[in-house]
């Protein structure tokens, strides 16, 4: 399982909540008038060919009046605290500040189970310390889950599983978490995208997910209506696509053969440019092929 990747995802989608819920102590004035730019890895790309580059998601908060500079959030989660290494962290968010010519960077690391890590790195001599890096830590096992049930912050409600709590209290935490998704994201699409995501860090059994039913039926209902609506949904939506595929595979075999009688064998790149053709265009050039005079005309 991706941790990392799943948390990827949540900070690309909810971009806002992501920085308001992980990085409070930096979130003031971060608002609805922020812009925020996903940075792309593949710009240094150069530079993570080696494994301690490869970190996660920078962020970058533009407030388009111009009150404040550019804000670069630096984001990485950490599954195991152990194999979490500060000098890595620092490495990466100089190289970020150098490529974006900003010194304002903020690095948080999201932790989801315990254990020890160091909480800043210092370099120095007898006499100076030259460089010190700090760093936000987001320990979402000593988050009071109870804390954030009521949450507006949808990503806060979707970690809830992942925060602190007494094992009685697992279908609640779930039930909370399912609840939040229901309020504060209106796309199908990602419901049913972060009802998997609650599912996987809550781990409920069988037992749980009956309790769960019984304990709160209404969600419980509406998940299951939305789930079967989006299923039918993708149903329909792939037999069409089906279909449209089938009949452009079939245009463009009689295409095909259409050419060949007229102009004989057709070059693999003429082939190739066929099949991978729409179906307007095909349409376009069958029309041509009863008046052309050379498989250029056709194809032009």
């Amino acid at each position: 399982m991706s941790h990392d990747q799943n948390f990827k995802n949540l900070i690309l989608d909810y971009p806002l909540a992501a920085v308001s819920f992980f990085a409070e102590a930096e979130a003031s004035g971060v608002d609805a008038g922020v812009r925020l730019i996903p940075i792309r890895q593949e710009q240094l790309q150069e530079r993570l060919g080696e494994r301690f580059r490869e970190l996660d998601v920078p962020l970058r908060l533009e407030w388009p009046d111009g009150r404040r500079e550019a804000l670069l959030f630096v984001f990485e989660e950490e599954t195991n605290p152990g194999r979490f290494s500060v000098h890595r962290l620092a490495h990466y968010c100089l190289d970020l500040a150098e490529l974006c010519a900003t010194d304002r960077v903020v690095p948080v690391v999201i932790f989801l189970h315990p254990g020890r890590f160091p909480d800043r790195l210092t370099l120095g001599g007898d006499r100076h310390r030259y460089l010190e890096f700090r760093y936000l830590a987001c320990a979402l096992f000593q988050r009071e889950a109870s804390a954030y049930f009521e949450s507006r912050n949808i990503v806060a409600r979707l970690n809830l599983p992942n925060m602190a709590y007494d094992p009685p209290q697992k279908v609640d935490v779930y039930a909370h978490a399912v609840r939040g998704v229901l309020e504060l994201e209106p796309s199908v699409e990602r419901r049913i995208k972060y009802l998997d995501f609650i599912d996987i860090y809550a781990n409920l059994t069988d037992n749980e997910r009956g309790i769960y039913e019984q304990r709160y039926p209404a969600e419980a209902e509406a998940m299951s209506g939305f789930a079967e609506r989006f299923i039918e949904q993708g149903m329909q939506q792939g037999m069409q696509q089906g279909l449209q595929q089938g009949m452009q595979q079939g245009e463009a075999r009689v295409l095909l053969r259409q050419l060949t009688r007229r102009f004989g064998q057709l070059p693999v790149e003429t082939v190739r440019k066929i099949e991978a053709a729409d179906a307007d265009t095909l349409l376009g050039w069958s029309e041509r092929v009863l008046t052309a005079t050379t498989l250029e005309e056709v194809l032009h």
